[in-house]
């Protein structure tokens, strides 16, 4: 199982906390769909995958979090997106990249 550690702020101090994931998890996910629903007590954040020729989305991973977190991970996004901006230039929403393999006929055997 791989570590690291990351400085967070939380109540005015700077301390270490020690991050465990686990190899299945560093792999990750590939994800191309957000599907986001909320009430009163929570957020959830359902990540999908749409492959092409296939009906539907299968999701890869729900997370669920208070608003407070909620608001905290806008925060974290936007902050990252300014800095990726600054090093790569904008992102372009304008434009919707249709991912590799879309639109294409499906094979018949």
């Amino acid at each position: 199982m791989a570590s690291f550690l990351i400085c967070i702020l939380m109540e005015e101090n700077k301390q270490k906390l020690n991050i465990n994931i686990s190899p299945e998890i560093a792999e990750g996910k590939y994800i191309n769909m957000e599907i986001i629903t909320h009430n009163q007590s929570e957020f959830v954040l359902d990540f999908a995958q749409i492959l092409p020729g296939i009906p539907g989305a299968n999701v890869k991973s729900r997370v669920i979090m208070t608003p407070d977190h909620a608001k905290r991970l806008l925060a974290a996004l936007t902050d990252n997106i300014e800095k990726y901006e600054k090093e790569f230039g904008p992102i372009n929403q304008g434009q919707v990249k249709v991912p590799i393999g879309f639109n294409i006929p499906r094979g018949e055997a």
